[in-house]
């Protein structure tokens, strides 16, 4: 493992402990990519990343790397994604906003489907303006909104045949400058209520782990055009795979 990879891991867990975070796991990256448990693999933001700006950018590869296609899904295709949820929460700041949940918000706050957006292409940027509650620059000790927070990505979706619900948490910080403006939405329209570590342990599928990592020889059965096919991993070398750690916020 590289120096740099291990600064960074050290970086994040300085800046997660800082913020007063307990209840850490590990987490999975090689090459610039985040597995987790699920058919989704993050490109951005890395963990950790300190944020601003007009919005927060979340970059999602929803073929696992290739080996699904994307859809219109066959109806008795063995492998789909059905829905993904994105949530931006903190338990310090006691927040829970929604980035998308499907549907869209009438004034676009809360985004829509993701699968729908950008078709032909493997990755979906999800680009979600901040709301006005978190406009500022750097922790502000008259603003408890700022500050760590956890990119929560739930997935809904059916490999070979299971059906599996998976929530994974990616470790943020919103400390970068966010300039105000009149038509950023209020943070309480969009907030909602902030469901303990054990309340979303208990709705996740624990049994499904960190999937299509460098190494992993899980196989995706699909159909496409009427016909079952099996892709199987890409044969990563295990060079560039670093753990890191993740802390529930």
């Amino acid at each position: 493992m590289g120096s740099s990879r291990s600064l960074t891991a050290s970086a994040i867990a300085a800046i997660l402990l800082a913020a007063g975070t307990t209840s850490a796991q590990s987490f999975t990256i090689a090459n610039g990519q985040i597995f987790t448990p699920g058919l989704v693999i993050v490109n951005a933001p890395q963990p950790g990343t300190p944020l601003g700006g007009e919005f927060i950018e979340v970059a999602l590869d929803v073929t696992a790397n290739g080996r699904l296609p994307l859809p219109p899904y066959p109806e008795d295709s063995p492998s789909m994604i059905h829905k993904i949820d994105i949530f931006l929460s903190s338990y310090d700041a006691g927040r829970n906003f929604t980035i998308t949940n499907g549907t869209a918000s009438l004034l676009g706050d809360a985004l829509g489907n993701i699968m729908e957006q950008e078709p032909g292409s493997t990755v979906k940027h999800v680009k979600w303006v901040w709301p006005a509650c978190l406009a500022g620059d750097g922790v502000q000790a008259d603003n408890k909104d700022r500050g760590t927070y956890n990119v929560s990505i739930r997935q809904s979706f059916r490999l070979n045949g299971q059906d599996h619900y998976t929530v994974f948490d990616l470790p943020i910080s919103v400390t970068n400058s966010i300039p105000p403006s009149l038509t950023r939405p209020p943070c309480d329209e969009l907030d909602n209520d902030l469901l303990t570590p054990e309340e979303i342990a208990a709705s996740s599928d624990e049994t499904v782990g960190i999937l299509f990592a460098p190494g992993d020889a899980t196989v995706v059965e699909t159909v496409l055009n009427g016909a079952a096919t099996r892709r199987a991993g890409l044969g990563w070398a295990a060079a560039g795979l670093a753990l890191g750690w993740m802390m529930y916020l």
